[in-house]
């Protein structure tokens, strides 16, 4: 069950997903957190970074492991605006995360729930307990207007490149 806590953080990674979309990317946002603090944050920057991996969760996990000098955050949580994909529910894994926490579903990428709950599987060496939604509409919302802006955008391209008047 989600906790006021969980808002809080939750709201800490609906703003770094803002700092993504100031850079021209996907607007996601994560916070790694422990005793109550947050350790780690991260936002998207594969465009900006030239790097397929640097997903806002991946970030935020090697931001957190540097700053507790251990590459196994087994008593840290992650809080991130959009259901992880694969490689970020690997990551997660490996990093021996606690628990994850995220806002919007991502149905066509999302493995938590969406497609294949990887998380659940029996061959991993490791649990992690998790939950979806918190803040879910305010998380969806930030993805489907970014989305639409920029179909938007396109399109008006698309239209003045065709336009010999242009």
């Amino acid at each position: 069950m989600a906790t006021e806590l969980d808002q809080q953080f939750m709201e800490a990674a609906l703003e770094l997903a803002e700092e993504a979309e100031a850079a021209g990317e996907v607007p996601v946002g994560a916070v790694i957190v422990c005793e109550d603090k947050i350790i780690g944050r991260g936002w998207n920057r594969p465009i900006s970074g030239c790097d397929p991996t640097a997903h806002a969760e991946i970030i935020a996990l090697r931001d957190a492991a540097t700053q507790l000098d251990n590459y196994r955050l087994s008593d840290c949580t992650l809080y991130v605006t959009i259901e992880p994909c694969t490689m970020c529910a690997g990551a997660i894994v490996h990093a021996r995360v606690q628990r994850l926490v995220f806002g919007a579903p991502e149905p066509k990428a999302g493995v938590v729930l969406s497609n294949g709950q990887l998380l659940d599987r029996d061959n991993l060496n490791h649990r992690v307990s998790y939950e979806g939604g918190v803040l879910a509409q305010e998380c969806s919302d930030r993805i489907s207007s970014f989305f639409k802006r920029r179909r938007a955008l396109k399109k008006q391209q698309k239209l003045q490149a065709s336009d010999p008047e242009g």
